[in-house]
């Protein structure tokens, strides 16, 4: 076999391991946030399907699947069929550039836990990401009901505001590296616990989670679909599994964040102590997981006018002040 045979074999099985495993976890996620809210709120959550609940995310999965699929009769339908696929398709996409831990082995053939380690890694993921924000504005646009445009255009405001933060909330770490390169971001973290960036970029760190709450949509910055409204923003003619199909992106995007933040911040998948290097990423991204369900329950919700104050007159003055001094330090130092 050829060495370009076996790197398409390599990226084919990748692919479908990592779009298998991301959406059965991102699945799985919905009971355990209920279980978590449901602790936080003296409530007992799921119970009754499976032993605890367990086979709660199963069932829901069947009533999806068995639900009726309505489309508005004035709707653009192929736009309204398109809607859903892109939020899905972009953000598993951006998760081919992400590496999800160090190399390992296999029957003597060795080989990286990232589908193409492209030396522009942040930057392919953050576009690639950002994609997704044309699902909102699709979805309002071809549903014929005014309540969803609203929520559409709300949605798409929300996401291009929080873009510009999280381009320059990732600036200032790629400053320091000198690399887009997600590995190479990984790779200069590795003196261990306090060569993590976060000592370094503090500013950007919280930046960077602020943002992430604001773009895949949760407390308190769900002003994308928010469960307390009556109708539910721009999927409010959406049902059945087009209506999943939304959820699973949101949940996707979420471990997308956890990655980045684990990867750009906390030290990647770095060995730490007697750790290994895979276990210490997964317990960086599932601790961040816990941090958005955290807040879900403990958080509440803000104002659409107080969101974009928050965004334009106090980050956006923060984030380009936090580049400025990081170039300046930089520039001092060499």
């Amino acid at each position: 076999m050829t060495n370009e045979a076996a790197m398409i074999i390599e990226t084919i099985v990748k692919s479908i391991i990592v779009l298998v495993i991301i959406a059965s976890i991102a699945g799985f996620a919905t009971y355990v946030e209920r279980k978590i809210l449901g602790f936080m709120h003296r409530r007992l959550g799921p119970m009754y399907v499976g032993p605890f609940g367990l086979l709660q995310a199963l069932a829901d999965v069947i009533k999806l699947f068995t639900k009726e699929d309505i489309v508005p009769q004035e709707s653009v339908k192929a736009i309204f069929y398109l809607a859903p696929l892109l939020i899905v398709t972009a953000v598993f996409t951006a998760f081919a550039a992400v590496p999800f831990f160090p190399e390992f082995e296999i029957g003597g053939y060795r080989t990286s836990a990232v589908i193409s380690d492209i030396n522009v890694g942040i930057l392919f993921v953050v576009g690639v990401a950002s994609a997704g924000m044309y699902a909102p504005l699709l979805a309002g646009l071809s549903s014929a009901n005014k309540w969803a445009l609203l929520g559409g255009a709300r949605a798409v405001a929300q996401l291009l505001s929080f873009e510009v933060i999280t381009a320059f909330a990732v600036l200032a770490p790629v400053m320091l590296v000198g690399s887009l390169s997600l590995v190479d971001i990984n790779n200069h973290q590795a003196g261990g616990l306090f060569d993590w960036i976060i000592w370094k970029q503090p500013v950007a760190f919280v930046l960077f989670c602020i943002a992430g709450f604001a773009e895949t949509n949760r407390v308190p910055f769900d002003l994308l679909e928010q469960e307390s409204e009556i109708v539910s923003g721009y999927i409010t003619e959406y049902s059945g599994m087009r209506w999943a199909l939304f959820f699973l992106g949101e949940y996707a995007n979420m471990m997308l964040i956890s990655f980045l933040v684990a990867l750009m911040f906390l030290g990647g998948f770095n060995s730490l102590w007697v750790i290994p290097g895979s276990i210490m990423m997964l317990l960086k991204v599932l601790g961040f997981m816990f941090f958005f369900m955290w807040a879900r329950g403990a958080w509440p919700h803000v104002r659409p006018d107080q969101l974009m104050w928050l965004c334009w007159k106090v980050l956006l003055p923060i984030a380009l002040l936090n580049v400025l001094i990081t170039g300046i330090v930089l520039l001092l130092g060499a």
